[in-house]
C-alpha cells in the first residue's frame, strides 16, 4: 500500500494535468459535429495506454465511433481483467446554467468541474494511471485488457458487434467497470446491479401548419395539450406507470432483500436538501433507495413544441414532441417495454391528432452475483484502501453493454465506481472529487492484487 501511496503522491500533478487534457475534448456522441472531436479522444485515450505500458495498443473503426483497446499479457496461465469504460460525453447543454465553461476543467472547493469528469473520463482514467502504477512499480500481478468505447451515451450501438467479432481478443476471467458511483467516500460502497434502460421520442402532429390561436383555438385539438395529456396519463394515482404489462415478469426482491437494500446509510433531509425539493415523489410503497434502485421508472427528458421565442406568438402549434426514457428493472426487456410503450401512446391519443413513436436505444438489465471471486476481491480492495467494508447497493443507472459481455464472452462484471450521485451527471456542473481520483488509483491496484491471490487459491 505505501508503494501504491508513494507513486500517487510524486505524479499526482501530472496525473490531474493528463485528466484536464482529456476532459478538454469535447468528445459528445449524440452531435455530429463533434465526429473530428471524438476522433481526437479515441487517439489521445490511445496515446495514453502506449505511455503507460500497454501493447498492441489500436484504435478499432466500428460502423460508429471508434474503440480503443490494448493489453498486457504478462504470462497466459494467470487472470485476465477485461477494463470498460467509455470516453464519449453527455451534450453539456443548457451551456447559461454552468459556472464555469463544460470544457474547460476548472477546480473548486477540491472538485473536478467539467463534463465528462464523472461520467465516464475521469472514472476510467483512474484504470490507465492504476496500471501505470503497477508497470512502473513491477507489481502488475496478472494480465489486463481495455476497452474504451465512444458510443455509451448514445447506447453503444456498434459495441455489441465488436464484442462479437473479437471474443477471443476480448477473452478474459472479469469485466471491471468505474462508471457507477458510491453512497460516499465515509460509507464506500459497491453497486451489484444496473438498470436496464428503453429510450423513446414522441410526436403528436393536429394540423398542417401553425395557426392564430384566436381564429382557431377551441375548434382544433391542439398537440402540445394533448401530449401534456397523454404524458400525464402515464403515470397512475399511485405513481406507478399506467402502460398494461408495463410491470409483468419483473423479478421482486422479497421482504428480507429489500432489508438488506435499505439498511445503506441514506438521510432523507440531507437527500432533499440538497436537491432544493420540499418532498419525495415516487412509486407508492417504497422507500427512496428501493425506487432508484429496483423500482422501473418513466421519465420525461425533454418535451417542445410551439413558440418558446421571446415575447408573444399566439399559435396554436401543427406539432408537439417529447423524449421519454424507461429504467428498467430484472425481468423486463427493453425491446417488449418499448413495443408496449409504442402501442399504448397510440392507442390513447384522441383522433384529433396523429402519433408517431420512435425507440432509439435500449439496454437491459443487470445484477452481478456477490458471490463471486472478483466481487470478493472488490471488497476486500475498498476495505483496505477505506478502511471499511463496503455496503452493497443498487444503481439507478443504466450500463446498456454490461448483460452483452456476459451472453456473448461469458463473463461477470463488478462495478467499482468512485462517483457520488450528487457529482450531477448529465446535468451542468458535472463534478468529480479531485480525492475520489486518487482514492480509485488508490484501490485499482488491491483490485488486481486480491483477485489474483483469490483467483490462485
Amino acid at each position: 500500500m505505501q508503494t501504491i501511496k508513494n507513486y500517487i503522491h510524486t505524479h499526482q500533478q501530472r496525473f490531474l494535468n493528463e485528466l484536464f487534457e482529456l476532459l478538454r475534448f469535447p468528445s459528445v456522441s449524440a452531435n455530429p459535429a463533434h465526429q473530428p472531436d471524438i476522433i481526437n479522444t479515441a487517439n489521445f485515450v490511445a496515446q495514453q495506454l502506449v505511455l503507460a505500458g500497454a501493447d498492441a495498443v489500436e484504435v478499432c473503426q466500428t460502423a460508429g465511433n471508434p474503440i480503443v483497446y490494448g493489453h498486457k499479457i504478462i504470462d497466459e496461465t494467470l487472470p485476465t481483467v477485461l477494463v470498460y469504460g467509455h470516453y464519449d460525453v453527455q451534450p453539456p447543454e443548457p451551456l447559461e446554467l454552468w459556472h464555469t465553461p463544460p470544457f474547460e476543467p476548472t477546480i473548486r472547493d477540491g472538485k473536478i468541474y467539467a463534463r465528462g469528469a464523472c461520467d465516464d473520463k475521469g472514472q476510467f482514467y483512474m484504470h490507465i494511471k492504476a496500471f501505470e502504477l503497477m508497470m512502473q512499480t513491477n507489481t502488475l500481478p496478472c494480465n489486463i485488457k481495455f476497452m474504451i468505447e465512444g458510443e455509451e451515451e448514445v447506447g453503444s450501438d456498434n459495441l455489441g458487434d465488436f464484442v462479437i467479432a473479437n471474443k477471443q481478443k476480448l477473452k478474459a476471467d472479469v469485466v471491471l467497470i468505474s462508471d457507477t458511483s458510491m453512497i460516499s467516500m465515509e460509507n464506500p460502497s459497491l453497486e451489484t446491479g444496473l438498470r436496464g434502460l428503453a429510450y423513446m421520442e414522441v410526436e403528436v402532429t393536429g394540423p398542417n401548419k401553425d395557426l392564430h390561436s384566436g381564429v382557431y383555438g377551441g375548434a382544433v385539438a391542439n398537440p402540445a395539450t394533448i401530449l401534456c395529456q397523454m404524458i400525464a396519463s402515464l403515470h397512475n394515482e399511485n405513481n406507478r406507470v399506467n402502460i398494461p404489462g408495463f410491470y409483468d415478469n419483473i423479478i421482486e426482491l422479497n421482504s428480507a432483500e429489500r432489508k438488506e437494500l435499505n439498511a445503506a446509510p441514506f438521510n432523507l433531509t440531507d437527500y432533499k436538501t440538497d436537491l432544493g425539493i420540499d418532498d419525495v415523489w415516487g412509486e407508492s410503497g417504497y422507500t427512496t433507495i428501493e425506487r432508484t434502485g429496483i423500482r422501473p421508472t418513466l421519465e420525461v427528458n425533454g418535451i417542445w413544441g410551439g413558440y418558446t421565442g421571446v415575447g408573444a406568438k399566439t399559435v396554436l402549434p401543427s406539432k408537439a414532441n417529447a423524449k421519454i426514457s424507461m429504467r428498467l428493472v430484472p425481468g423486463q426487456c427493453w425491446r417488449n417495454i418499448s413495443d408496449l410503450f409504442t402501442a399504448h401512446f397510440k392507442a390513447i391519443a384522441p383522433p384529433s391528432v396523429k402519433v408517431n413513436v420512435v425507440a432509439h436505444h435500449g439496454g437491459k438489465p443487470y445484477v452481478t452475483p456477490t458471490h463471486s471471486i472478483a466481487y470478493k476481491a472488490a471488497q476486500l480492495a475498498i476495505e483496505e484502501a477505506f478502511g471499511k467494508k463496503p455496503v452493497p447497493t443498487r444503481g439507478g443507472g443504466s450500463i446498456p453493454i454490461v448483460a452483452l459481455f456476459e451472453e456473448e464472452l461469458g463473463i461477470k462484471t463488478v462495478l467499482m465506481g468512485f462517483g457520488l450521485d450528487s457529482d450531477s451527471l448529465h446535468s451542468p456542473n458535472e463534478k468529480y472529487d479531485v480525492f475520489n481520483f486518487y482514492k480509485g488509483i488508490e484501490t485499482i491496484p488491491l483490485f488486481y492484487k486480491h483477485f489474483t491471490a483469490l483467483s490462485n487459491q
